[in-house]
């Protein structure tokens, strides 16, 4: 059975994937940290998500899809997720496994970090 968490964050992933940014950041606390995946570091609050997301998907067509929940002992919920990642014409850049690792807060995603596999 699913978990609150877990349920959270199928729903964030499937907003992504539509590029429904409203309903992602609906699910963010509002001081949310995420990572730049293809550029490095961090940005903070949902309207840096925004700007971001924006830019990014005027370069790259990702879709990522969670495939594995594991709880970890810091009381962070670990994601294996299985990521494509498209340049605008369709070649495929990357297409793998990737490691999301999620904070919450107030019962919302406080913090995201990638690890690699």
């Amino acid at each position: 059975m699913a978990t609150t968490q877990e349920n959270l964050i199928h729903k964030v992933y499937k907003a992504f994937n539509n590029r429904d940014i409203d309903t992602a950041l609906s699910m963010m606390h509002q001081s949310i940290q995420w990572p730049k995946a293809f550029e490095g570091g961090y940005i903070t609050g949902h309207e840096e998500i925004r700007k971001y997301w924006t830019r990014q998907w005027k370069e790259i067509n990702p879709e990522v899809n969670p495939v594995g929940f594991t709880d970890r002992p810091d009381g962070t919920l670990e994601i294996k997720v299985h990521q494509k990642v498209k340049n605008l014409a369709g070649e495929l850049l990357f297409d793998g496994q990737v490691k999301h690792i999620y904070t919450f807060r107030d019962g919302l995603l406080q913090r995201m970090d990638i690890e690699t596999e």
